[in-house]
């Protein structure tokens, strides 16, 4: 029955794009920076991401058992609610944030970026 499979086609899509997704960015930071870009991290440019819309919370990690020597790694974690409002951060806003990072940090930090879809 084509029609029941189209709109069973529509249904998983619709329902896969509903999968919560993890927006992971990792950063490894210069020590001389360390403690004034965590405060910056969980002060201003969390809530500036959160306020997105796009992201309903994030999560803070410092990586362990790495070589620290040159500065702390730390993982953040964004979740979205949607493949679709993932989407709509790197189209709209990632640009704008990774900017104003970057003009605040210079080449203080390096960052690199996955994403994640929450299995179970």
């Amino acid at each position: 029955m084509p029609g029941i499979r189209r709109v069973e086609n529509k249904i998983t899509a619709a329902l896969k794009d509903l999968t919560m997704i993890i927006y992971n960015v990792t950063n490894k930071v210069d020590a001389s920076i360390a403690t004034a870009w965590l405060q910056w991290l969980k002060e201003e440019h969390i809530t500036d991401i959160i306020n997105t819309g796009c992201f309903t919370q994030a999560v803070i990690l410092q990586l362990m058992e790495v070589d620290d020597s040159e500065g702390p790694t730390y993982a953040v974690q964004y979740m979205a609610e949607s493949k679709a409002l993932y989407n709509l951060y790197i189209e709209k806003f990632a640009p704008v944030m990774r900017q104003k990072a970057m003009e605040k940090w210079g080449n203080k930090f390096i960052a690199f970026r996955s994403v994640m879809q929450v299995v179970s």
